[in-house]
């Protein structure tokens, strides 16, 4: 399968189980992968038939930053869904969310998984 990505989309969200973490934005990090067929938007050069990862990008950074999760994983689930949902040439997409500086001497920690088409 072909894959459109988008790498180190950031944006900022309430996420987190400590007090603290539910009172300020936090820097997130996320990396998407869409499992989707290219050959037609290949072959004919048109853009109505390719995956628009720029209305990915806009409708992800939207959902995240109107959200307020305590799990990484929940964050990633609702991503992984808006996306099947929103974009119907999608088949599977994975997403990993990192949360910068979450972990003491740590770049980031975070979550990868792998949300495929029901059907």
């Amino acid at each position: 399968m072909d894959q459109v990505f988008i790498s180190q989309l950031e944006a900022y969200c309430i996420i987190g189980v400590q007090r603290w973490e539910r009172e300020v934005l936090q820097k997130v990090s996320l990396d998407l992968v869409l499992e989707c067929d290219c050959r037609q938007a290949g072959q004919t050069d048109d853009v109505a038939e390719a995956v628009d990862y720029k209305a990915v990008a806009k409708e992800v950074l939207q959902l995240v930053e109107g959200s307020s999760f305590s799990l990484v994983e929940a964050l990633a689930e609702a991503v992984a869904q808006r996306i099947l949902q929103r974009f119907p040439r999608v088949e599977a997409v994975h997403v990993t969310v990192a949360k910068p500086g979450a972990v003491r001497f740590s770049r980031e920690v975070g979550v990868r998984i792998l949300r495929r088409r029901q059907g």
